[in-house]
């Protein structure tokens, strides 16, 4: 790709995903943040980095201030879509290859596009993430499928009612509701119907076969107290990655990031420095 079209490729990149660099270091750090949530949740997280890490913050497809015309249910009916995103940005703004934190779903929207480019990273920070779901046999992903299913109708026939409701529940942190209004906030500011979309591919995937093909260094840090990915998530992570290093982080609720933001530091530069 070459002149004019490789920069209003390049334009098109930053605008549809909000991109923002910060920083100085040599290496990239890229932050995918999670479901109804944007690039500012991360605030708390990538101060400590910005002397060491080139970091690159973005809106996933459909959130925060991405560019909404874009979002393509086909592209982003399977979370690849968004993994080619991940792709997309760091071959419009990166310089090598780069640690990839992801929260939540991100976790594993950078775990796909490590095993579509594992040349393109050097390590992976897993924030709460969770392969499935749904609990399946011996496998405990903390929903029954009925959970799930009576969870996305109640989404679909009450969005903001939902997220009223459940975002609270997701933050934790009962001794700071501020972070559960924050949160309710970002949830209530997502498009109802991108949303509706986006909860379906989220809470619906199962990313356990994909597991095998992942060979990069990655950090699991499981909150001890989450209702959204339970410690038994994090222990199957860390036996079905070899590479993995796991982490239990004290905390109650999926975002620790907002809620217990120092552990969290230390977690990750005890790793990245290992």
């Amino acid at each position: 790709m070459k002149g004019p079209t490789k920069g209003a490729w390049l334009v098109s990149i930053l605008r549809r995903h909000n991109v923002n660099v910060l920083g100085q270091g040599d290496v990239d750090m890229i932050f995918a943040h999670g479901y109804g949530c944007d690039q500012n949740m991360w605030r708390h997280l990538t101060g400590a980095f910005e002397d060491r890490y080139r970091v690159i913050l973005y809106d996933l497809a459909g959130c925060g201030g991405s560019d909404l015309s874009a979002y393509d249910r086909k592209k982003y009916g399977t979370l690849e879509g968004h993994a080619r995103d991940v792709l997309d940005i760091l071959d419009a703004v990166g310089r090598g290859p780069a640690v990839f934190v992801g929260h939540s779903v991100s976790a594993m929207i950078g775990l796909l596009a490590g095993i579509a480019a594992p040349e393109r990273f050097r390590e992976h920070v897993m924030v709460g993430p969770s392969p499935c779901y749904i609990n399946d046999g011996d496998y405990i992903g903390g929903f029954t499928r009925a959970d799930i299913e009576s969870l996305l109708d109640t989404l679909d026939s009450n969005y903001l009612g939902w997220a009223s409701a459940m975002a609270p529940t997701i933050m934790g942190a009962p001794d700071r509701p501020e972070l559960g209004e924050e949160l309710t906030n970002s949830f209530c500011r997502t498009d109802p119907e991108i949303a509706k979309h986006f909860a379906r591919v989220t809470f619906l995937s199962d990313n356990r076969a994909d597991l095998p093909r992942f060979a990069a260094r990655a950090l699991i840090l499981q909150c001890s107290d989450d209702l959204i990915a339970p410690r038994s998530v994090g222990v199957y992570l860390h036996r079905a990655l070899p590479g993995s290093t796991l982490r239990i982080v004290d905390n109650i609720g999926h975002c620790p990031h907002l809620s217990a933001p120092t552990p969290v530091v230390d977690a990750m530069r005890e790793f990245l420095l290992a």
